[in-house]
């Protein structure tokens, strides 16, 4: 779809709301409410945040007037500073605000002493991708190794030839890039040709039944999803779900690691563990399937199909299943399958270079939000419940697909923002009304509301947030 004549919330949710097949009539019934302080940026973050919330909720109502078709169709709004609340990720555990970053993740300079300066970023949040970037850097693994001896090794090393070593090994790692020199690469031409959210029909297969729509159940209640994620995007996705009342089970691993963010974007699901390195936990898996409208999966491409469950194999097992996927730079293209996070998507894609230009400084500077994670999280849940209106009309299963770099890409399209430069670093206003606590299998949990808000049934969590393992792998 053209993205570049989106200068609205309004125009861009029309925008998206159209390439989906959504009814165009359902836009009457959204608003886009106030302005946001103290996250200022030279792209419409906000808006974004706003947009791809709002398309979510706005797609809710959808699915409850096709469950529902006597009631009165319910309208969204969607508040400037809340949703930018939302998209910060805050949130406290016992009163205690967790440290978003590993010590060595993070931006450095790089190339000095090759005489080829330059930036990487480094994702270390996990500690398999800190010791394979200590290793590829000749320095000892394990976390007692300093940030100021990453450093110094860094500037050895031309940043596009560590960002290639890297990707080699697997490992998150982004060389810092003007947009220009991104596009120079070929990839933003493939993403160019893909819709921001793809919805493609799969195969055959009969309308799907649904339970029972109950006077005041939320519009998703009963739809079940399975939620293989693990990192921001993925897991906003199926909360987004849960906020608007589907059955959300999250299903981990038991041996993979997890960041502390697991227990804000847990709230409304229920929490599983299987391990489908064993024929027990596919066998599982595999039934869980049978028993699902959606299964939404964000590993790396190719990494679940090898076990069993690409896209085609999941619609076999469950024909009429909608088959939800996340990637940081999709599946074919230059870039096709690399590792990356929203802060790598930013630094590799120019957006960073964009933010430090507007600022007047050198360095990359990071967005004020992780906007392409939880954009992008917004956006799945919304293209999901795009596919869950075909498949309940015409049958079919399908797959729904978003990239980060699409997402980037789109944001970009949204149209830069003049900022005077007195305006940079508004504070932010407080933040408390719009936080929620509760209790949690984490300690404490004290988070930001959903920021889309429906007329009629205000979205929200029934499940509380429970550690991994918490529930049994099955539905009652």
């Amino acid at each position: 779809m053209p993205i570049d004549d989106c200068p609205t919330p309004a125009a861009a949710l029309g925008a998206l709301w159209r390439a989906q097949g959504l009814n165009k009539e359902a836009l009457a019934r959204i608003a886009f409410t106030g302005a946001a302080a103290g996250f200022t940026s030279s792209l419409r973050v906000v808006e974004a945040a706003q947009v791809s919330a709002g398309a979510a909720a706005l797609a809710a109502t959808e699915i409850e007037r096709w469950r529902a078709p006597g009631r009165l169709a319910q309208s969204v709004t969607v508040d400037a500073q809340h949703a930018a609340f939302e998209t910060s990720g805050y949130f406290t555990l016992d009163g205690v605000q967790p440290d978003a970053w590993a010590p060595i993740s993070g931006l450095y300079a790089c190339g000095q002493a090759a005489g080829a300066p330059g930036w990487v970023r480094i994702h270390a949040n996990f500690d398999h991708h800190r010791d394979g970037a200590l290793a590829l850097l000749g320095l000892p693994t394990g976390s007692g190794t300093p940030r100021a001896a990453v450093e110094q090794a860094l500037a050895q090393w031309n940043a596009e030839d560590f960002e290639a070593r890297a990707a080699a090994r697997g490992l998150p790692i982004a060389a810092a890039r003007s947009a220009a020199q991104w596009q120079a690469l070929g990839h933003e031409a493939v993403l160019a040709e893909q819709p921001l959210v793809a919805i493609t029909r799969l195969g055959d297969a009969p309308p799907l039944p649904w339970p029972a729509l109950a006077e005041g159940d939320k519009p998703l209640a009963g739809l079940r999803v399975l939620d293989l994620t693990r990192i921001i995007a993925g897991p906003v996705a199926g909360r987004t779900l849960a906020a608007h009342g589907a059955d959300v089970m999250l299903v981990n691993g038991p041996h993979l690691p997890n960041i502390e963010a697991i227990a804000d974007t847990s709230r409304g699901k229920r929490s599983a563990t299987l391990d489908l390195r064993g024929d027990s936990g596919r066998q599982a898996l595999r039934e869980l399937v049978a028993q699902s409208q959606v299964f939404l999966q964000a590993y790396r491409p190719g990494a679940l199909a090898a076990k069993g469950f690409s896209a085609e194999e999941l619609a076999r097992l469950r024909p009429g299943l909608v088959v939800a996927e996340l990637s940081a730079y999709g599946w074919q293209g230059p870039w096709g399958g690399r590792p990356g996070f929203d802060s790598l998507v930013q630094t590799a894609t120019g957006v960073q270079a964009d933010e430090a230009l507007a600022r007047g400084q050198a360095a990359p500077r990071a967005l004020p939000m992780q906007i392409l994670d939880y954009s992008a999280g917004f956006l799945l849940a919304c293209g999901i419940q795009a596919a869950l209106l075909r498949q309940a009309r015409e049958g079919g299963s399908w797959q729904v697909r978003v990239t980060l770099a699409g997402v980037a890409r789109w944001l970009r399209g949204l149209g830069a923002v003049e900022v005077p430069d007195g305006d940079w670093d508004q504070p932010k206003p407080d933040i408390a009304p719009y936080l929620e606590t509760t209790a949690s299998g984490f300690g404490a949990l004290r988070a930001v509301r959903h920021c889309a808000v429906l007329s009629r049934s205000a979205p929200g969590w029934q499940r509380l947030s429970v550690p991994p393992g918490s529930d049994a792998p099955r539905w009652d």
